[in-house]
């Protein structure tokens, strides 16, 4: 009984089609291209040891050394997932002398990642 009033509330009644507001609905709608990269950036973040190393070059710069032992995991684990996080623009590097450094590639992944966790903790 109960999950036929859940089905109760999330439909309409009705067949009535909005025009105007399914109009200016589909004015505003990004372009498919532009869904997939977002799509894709996403699945990026779905990933729980790729959010653990952005969270952690939040607070600071490091090397893979550093991420793998803040981590408790393999150089070349933590290298793949570096990779992964590069590609998708989340991180930079830099090089001084032997050791390749790595950073949060700009404030807006920060952003995302305060915002999922506001979101969580609610």
């Amino acid at each position: 009984m109960s999950n036929r009033i859940i089905e109760d509330i999330d439909r309409c009644d009705c067949t009535t089609i909005h025009e105007e507001v399914v109009g200016k609905v589909r004015g505003g709608m990004p372009r498919e291209d532009t869904l997939m990269d977002l799509s894709d950036t996403f699945k990026v973040f779905s990933d729980s040891t790729r959010l653990k190393i952005l969270c952690a070059l939040i607070q600071a710069e490091m090397c893979v050394c550093d991420i793998a032992a803040l981590l408790g995991m393999t150089q070349s684990a933590v290298s793949h997932q570096l990779r992964v996080l590069k590609q998708a623009n989340l991180v930079k590097n830099r090089r001084d002398g032997k050791v390749v450094y790595y950073s949060i590639a700009d404030a807006h992944v920060e952003t995302i990642i305060n915002n999922g966790m506001e979101h969580v903790l609610e």
